[in-house]
C-alpha cells in the first residue's frame, strides 16, 4: 500500500529552498490585485511554455538522458531555459533524475511515494538537506563544461531567474510578476511534483510493463510537453514520449523542427516494437 501521510520527522529542511518555495505560492494570491484579464492569461502561456520546454526538453530530455545531440551553445541555451524553470541547478537535477531511474520504487529511490510517502514524493525530497548536494561523480559527463558547473552553483545560478524576473516586470507591469513568475512557475512545479508522486502510485494507465509502478497520466502528459511516464520509464532514453497520436508530445514536434535546421540531431526513439499494437495500455488501480 502507498503510504499516503508520513510524518517529516527527523528530516531537516533546507530553509534557503524552503522559504522561496513558500513565498511564491503565496505571491500567487495577488491574483486578488491584479485580476483575472486575457492579457494575464496570454503573459502566463507564454512564460509557461517556454520554461516547460526548457524544463522537459532541455532538463529531462538532454541532461538527464542525452536523448538527442545538439551543440555546446544550444546546450547552454537550454540550460539557461531550464534554469528559469525554477526547479535549481543543472547539474543537480539532472544527478538526482539519473539516481531515481537507477533505483526507481525501491527503497533508494528518492522520492518514491511507496517508500518515502505521498506528501515527501510530492513537494519534500527536494527540500530535505540530505538531498540538497550535487553528487558531480553521477553527471561527470555533463561536470566538465564550466558553464552548466557555473549555471548549478546558488550564486550564479540566480542571474538567469533574477533576469527573467526582471524582464517580466519591464514589459509587463506588476501583471507580468503575478502570471509570468509567481503562477506560472507553481503550476510548473506542481506538474512535475505530480508526475514525481501520483505517476509513481495512482490511476491513469500503463502501456508497458516494468518492475517500477509508473503510469501515464494523459493530462500530466499534456501539461508537461508530452512526458508520459510509464512510456518513458520504458525507453528512458527516447527523445519522444508520446507513442500513440493522442499522447501529445510537443516537446518531440519542436525536438523535430530543430532538428529540420540542424540545431539539434541525433534524436534517440524507442525501440521499433513500441508501438500501439505493441502492448494496449491497462487501467490501473491503486495499488
Amino acid at each position: 500500500m502507498i503510504q499516503s501521510v508520513r510524518t517529516f520527522a527527523g528530516k531537516k529542511p533546507c530553509l534557503d529552498i524552503l522559504i522561496p518555495y513558500v513565498s511564491l505560492h503565496l505571491a500567487c494570491f495577488a491574483l486578488l490585485i491584479t485580476g483575472i484579464s486575457w492579457r494575464g492569461v496570454a503573459i502566463f502561456l507564454g512564460s509557461y511554455f517556454v520554461r516547460a520546454f526548457g524544463l522537459g526538453v532541455g532538463y529531462h530530455r538532454y541532461f538527464a538522458h542525452r536523448s538527442f545531440k545538439t551543440s555546446r551553445a544550444f546546450q547552454f541555451v537550454l540550460a539557461v531555459l531550464g534554469s528559469v524553470a525554477i526547479q535549481r541547478g543543472v547539474l543537480w537535477w539532472a544527478e538526482t533524475h539519473r539516481y531515481h531511474h537507477r533505483h526507481a520504487d525501491t527503497p533508494g529511490d528518492i522520492h518514491s511515494p511507496r517508500y518515502q510517502g505521498f506528501l515527501y514524493a510530492h513537494a519534500g525530497w527536494f527540500v530535505d538537506q540530505k538531498n540538497r548536494e550535487t553528487k558531480v561523480t553521477g553527471v561527470s559527463d555533463l561536470a566538465k563544461f564550466p558553464e552548466l558547473n557555473w549555471l548549478n552553483d546558488w550564486k550564479w545560478y540566480c542571474v538567469p531567474v533574477g533576469t527573467y524576473t526582471l524582464l517580466l516586470y519591464l514589459f509587463f507591469g506588476g501583471e507580468g510578476l503575478v502570471w509570468g513568475l509567481a503562477v506560472s512557475t507553481v503550476i510548473l512545479w506542481h506538474t512535475t511534483h505530480w508526475i514525481q508522486s501520483m505517476s509513481h502510485s495512482y490511476g491513469g494507465y500503463r502501456r508497458f510493463s516494468s518492475e517500477d509502478h509508473s503510469r501515464n497520466h494523459w493530462l500530466l502528459g499534456v501539461l508537461s510537453l508530452g512526458e508520459f511516464h510509464n512510456n518513458h520509464h520504458h525507453a528512458p532514453s527516447s527523445s519522444r514520449q508520446g507513442v500513440v497520436w493522442w499522447e501529445f508530445d510537443f516537446g518531440y514536434y519542436i525536438l523535430r523542427i530543430l532538428s529540420w535546421f540542424g540545431v539539434v540531431w541525433d534524436l534517440k526513439l524507442p525501440p521499433k516494437s513500441t508501438g500501439p499494437s505493441a502492448i494496449q495500455p491497462q487501467l490501473e488501480q491503486n495499488l
